[in-house]
């Protein structure tokens, strides 16, 4: 006679449906960005920078400060807040933050990049003859200002073969104005044995177009720096639709 199994006993289970059970955990995917992470950095390798959106470059920066989540979506809602990667890299920690997503350590890791930007930049500035690499000087103004939510007044300070000496911030004031104090350029210009300056300061609204209070302040500091040999080469306007330099325009002589 057969037996029935009793009460307590267990079926036992079949070779295939152990095998089952024991790879289920196996068989969960990966995440679907892990996919999109390789192609992107294989698209950068292979064709640079320049072919890939701000968005994109972007999330080439989060994937290692976010490494367990999509990143996509973050980046582009960054770009599309401050309107593009070199403005994201700009903003202030405190609005980076208000974005979410976006922890004081994301935050963090994004102003170390644009720290090392701007160092590269100024560094492609002092190692030459300032008015030998005209490029690298709107390059690096751009980097430093072009962007900064409040005006800047900057100048670069250059010695008897147009090197520079110092680059100093004088000034920060509001959305549309900075003081500007030009005996005080004077005075600094004076102390570090300067023989030449180069004014530079940014308009945040974007619109680099000289204003007529900048030709005025401009006027003034050529007419006290000519007779104390302080030749000034230029003064730049720098936002973020462009550049404007005094000279190029014909606003002010030699």
């Amino acid at each position: 006679m057969s037996q029935r199994p009793g009460k307590g006993s267990r079926k036992a289970s079949s070779p295939a449906g152990l095998f089952a059970e024991s790879a289920a955990p196996m068989a969960a995917a990966a995440p679907h960005y892990h996919g999109h992470r390789e192609r992107l950095r294989a698209r950068f390798q292979e064709a640079g920078a320049d072919a890939l959106p701000d968005y994109e470059l972007l999330e080439l920066l989060l994937f290692r400060s976010i490494p367990q989540r999509d990143v996509k979506p973050l980046a582009k809602e960054l770009v599309q807040r401050f309107g593009s990667f070199a403005e994201v890299l700009a903003a202030p920690i405190a609005r980076l933050t208000e974005v979410k997503g976006v922890g004081e350590g994301v935050a963090l890791d994004l102003k170390i990049v644009e720290a090392a930007l701007r160092r590269m930049a100024k560094g492609a500035v002092a190692k030459r003859t300032v008015l030998s690499s005209w490029s690298s000087v709107i390059d690096y103004c751009r980097m430093a200002m072009a962007f900064a939510e409040r005006e800047q007044f900057r100048i670069l300070f250059l010695d008897k073969k147009n090197a520079l000496i110092a680059d100093e911030v004088q000034q920060t004031g509001t959305v549309d104005h900075t003081p500007v104090y030009p005996r005080e350029v004077m005075r600094r210009a004076l102390e570090l044995s300067a023989s030449a300056i180069i004014l530079v300061h940014n308009h945040p609204s974007g619109d680099p177009t000289p204003s007529g209070a900048d030709m005025r302040m401009t006027r003034e500091l050529v007419d006290i720096a000519k007779p104390l040999g302080i030749a000034i080469h230029d003064h730049i306007i720098v936002g973020r639709d462009g550049h404007a330099s005094f000279r190029s325009l014909g606003l002010f002589d030699e």
